[in-house]
Order: structure tokens, then C-alpha cells, then sequence
């Protein structure tokens, strides 16, 4: 497989702004007929940006997180399911950079830049939380491993090459394992009937026995000992997400009001886009969409800022502002998806148009962490200067 080696940041989001375009153009049927989009992954592949955060020294553009962000809320714009299917690969991409080995670094780092994807086999169901993991590593006399357990929720496991493994050793430390799609005893299943994200294909995977070379095993607990930024990066791509869902649904429900809507008859006017009370609702969801635009960014720039000086204070920083983002944008793609059918009249509701899939998808995706927990450490750390917690999901 060949991918194009993307340069910089100007370049990577030019890539990313044609194909948020062309992707745009099919994801209402995409959603409507359940039809995953393999070759618009491939598409994501074979342009370079699923390699933009490679470092330089291996060949990569090693792109600032502000870009990585931007990235991912101009492909949310146009099919929030797109995007959320690399949101994993870049999180393990990032576990190789701060746990890989320098013989690691150089193999996984050359997959990447050669197009091939990762996916993820992290949460499971059934369990006490969400960080109860049961899926077991296990060793062998000759150094490998064994893996066995079952995962659920595997976004991008199905389109994926390897499949970082989320599992526990012997002594219950956490690590990653990376695992090739067509190992044997690993299933990947498509069942996943979420009503929003319907095409993210995020399903069970089944390990039975999988067999895993020992260089393929990061010790993913160690991330977690020191100053970190692994929960900040892949919380920044949720909120992208959630902004990138709001943005998508202000602009179809603008060119709905200009094109389709007709006008209150007390209103007095000619066309919907000429109603005062449009006119006013209107610049309230976009004041809002603003906003969660304007807190990704500046989280965003937290997040480099704290890669270039990485201090329990600056990590710190980075999760608060990350979390802030989170939270507002996880607000604010509810609040304005449920609002399109508000400013756009009964017409909207017609299943055919399927302006409804930008609720479902913002309805789903926000349940990814809690918003109001996020809230809580914010208001610890406003409040008496509480760092949050290190455990990967803030």
C-alpha cells in the first residue's frame, strides 16, 4: 500500500479541505442505507493525513495538535462518522510515541506513513466501568503472549490493518497490544445498530487465543506515572467532533431556510431567511457554535503548548482546557442539531431528507464520557487549584 507523504500543516489541511468536500457529497446516503465507507477510508488513507502526527525524524509532519483538531472538525462537518473512525488511530499513534521502543517507533511509525490504518479494541461491556478491563494478556515460555476477551464499541477495528488491543498482564498493569486484522483468533464483527454514527461500524471484536509477538506489546501503564497528555489528545478529537457536528448542522439548516423553508404568514415577508425570529435564532446557535470553535482552539494550542514543556502544571492546563471544550461543544451539537428542525419547519422532519442524522450522530457521539464530570474537575481546578486526574479519559 502507498500513501502520499503529507509536508506540513498548510498542506495537510488543503488535503483535508477537498475531502471534506467530496465526503460531504454522499453522507446523507451513506447514513440512510447503512453503507460503510470503505472507500472513503481508503480515500483518508491514500491522501497522507492519517500520517500527519508521524515526527519529523521518522518522516512525518508531525503536525501541531491545533491542525490535528481543525482536521478532524472539517471532516465532521461533512460525516460525523468519517471522522469519528480514525479518532482511535490517532490515540495508538500517540501510545507508540510516548511507550514505543526505537525499533517499534521505526516499524510502526513506516506503517503509518505507508497508508495502513489502526483501529481499536478498547472499552468492553458488562463490566463494573468503563476502566474495568478484563481482556487478558497472558505470557508464553518463549516471551510472546496470548490474548483472550471480548470488545465492544471497536470503532475503525473493521477498516483497520492492526488493532491495538487494550488488555491487562499478569500483575493487572496495562498494556496496548497491536494486533494484524487477519490474525488468528481475532473476529471482527459487524453489529453495531447505534441510532446515530451509523457507519462508524463500531462492533464487537473477539480474541480467542490470539497470539502476539512480544515487540508488538507497549507498556501502556507507564503512560500514566508522569505528566501526560494521552487523555487530553483523544478528548481534543471528541470535541472536534462535537464542533464539527454542529457546524455541519448550522449549514444545512441555513441552506434549508434559504432554499426550502416558507415564511410564517404573520411574519409579513416574502421568504423564511427575511423572519426577524429566524434572523434571531440563527445568530444564537451561531454565537454558540462559535464559541465551542474558538475553546478547541485555544485547548488546542494548551495541548501543543504542554507537548513542548510537559510539567504535572501544563499537563494540567491542557486536560482543564480540553475539558472545557468538551464540554461546550458536546452542548452546543446537541443543542443546535435538535434546533434545525426548529428554524426549518415541519418540512424537515421528512425521513426522506435525513436531516435528522445530524442529531443522532451528535446525540450519540456525546455520550463518549460524561460532559458533567468534566465540569466537576474544571470547577476542582478553577476552585482550589485540583490537577485532574491521570487516567486517560480527561
Amino acid at each position: 500500500m502507498t500513501a502520499k507523504v503529507i509536508a506540513d500543516d498548510v498542506e495537510a489541511l488543503t488535503v483535508v479541505r477537498a475531502l471534506a468536500a467530496e465526503f460531504r457529497a454522499g453522507a446523507s446516503e451513506r447514513d440512510a442505507e447503512r453503507r460503510l465507507p470503505r472507500q472513503e477510508v481508503e480515500r483518508l488513507s491514500a491522501s497522507g493525513l492519517l500520517a500527519v502526527t508521524v515526527p519529523a525524524e521518522h518522516g512525518g509532519a508531525d503536525v501541531r495538535q491545533e491542525t490535528l483538531a481543525e482536521i478532524f472538525r472539517l471532516l465532521a462537518t461533512a460525516d460525523a462518522s468519517l471522522a469519528q473512525i480514525p479518532q482511535s488511530h490517532f490515540v495508538y499513534v500517540n501510545v507508540i510515541r510516548r511507550q514505543g521502543n526505537a525499533e517499534q517507533r521505526e516499524f510502526f511509525y513506516g506503517e503509518v506513513l505507508a497508508g495502513r490504518r489502526f483501529g481499536n479494541a478498547q472499552s468492553e461491556a458488562g463490566t463494573r466501568h468503563v476502566q474495568d478491563i478484563r481482556t487478558r494478556l497472558e505470557t508464553r515460555p518463549d516471551g510472546s503472549y496470548t490474548l483472550t476477551g471480548v470488545k465492544h464499541y471497536a470503532t475503525g477495528a473493521l477498516f483497520a490493518h492492526w488493532i491495538p488491543v487494550l488488555a491487562r498482564a499478569e500483575d493487572d498493569t496495562l498494556h496496548v497490544a497491536y494486533v494484524p486484522r487477519d490474525a488468528p483468533g481475532l473476529t471482527v464483527i459487524d453489529d453495531w445498530d447505534g441510532m446515530g454514527q451509523r457507519t462508524t461500524a463500531s462492533g464487537t471484536v473477539r480474541l480467542d487465543g490470539v497470539r502476539v509477538p512480544a515487540d508488538r506489546v507497549l507498556p501502556h501503564h507507564l503512560t500514566f506515572r508522569g505528566p501526560q497528555l494521552h487523555g487530553a489528545v483523544a478528548q481534543l478529537l471528541h470535541a472536534a467532533i462535537d464542533t464539527g457536528i454542529a457546524g455541519g448542522a448550522l449549514a444545512e439548516a441555513a441552506e434549508f431556510v434559504r432554499t426550502k423553508s416558507r415564511p410564517w404568514f404573520e411574519s409579513g415577508f416574502e421568504t423564511a431567511a427575511e423572519d426577524p425570529l429566524l434572523i434571531q435564532r440563527f445568530g444564537e446557535l451561531a454565537v454558540e457554535t462559535k464559541a465551542s470553535e474558538a475553546l478547541l482552539r485555544e485547548a488546542a494550542r494548551s495541548v501543543d503548548a504542554a507537548r513542548a514543556d510537559l510539567t504535572d502544571d501544563s499537563a494540567a492546563e491542557a486536560s482543564v482546557a480540553v475539558a472545557a471544550a468538551k464540554a461546550h461543544a458536546a452542548r452546543t451539537a446537541v443543542e443546535v442539531a435538535g434546533a434545525l428542525f426548529e428554524v426549518a419547519g415541519t418540512r424537515s422532519a421528512l425521513a426522506s431528507l435525513n436531516l435528522h442524522r445530524h442529531w443522532r450522530d451528535a446525540r450519540t457521539h456525546t455520550l463518549h464520557d460524561p460532559a458533567r464530570w468534566k465540569v466537576q474537575h474544571i470547577g476542582r481546578y478553577v476552585l482550589s487549584g485540583t490537577r485532574p486526574p491521570r487516567h486517560g479519559l480527561l
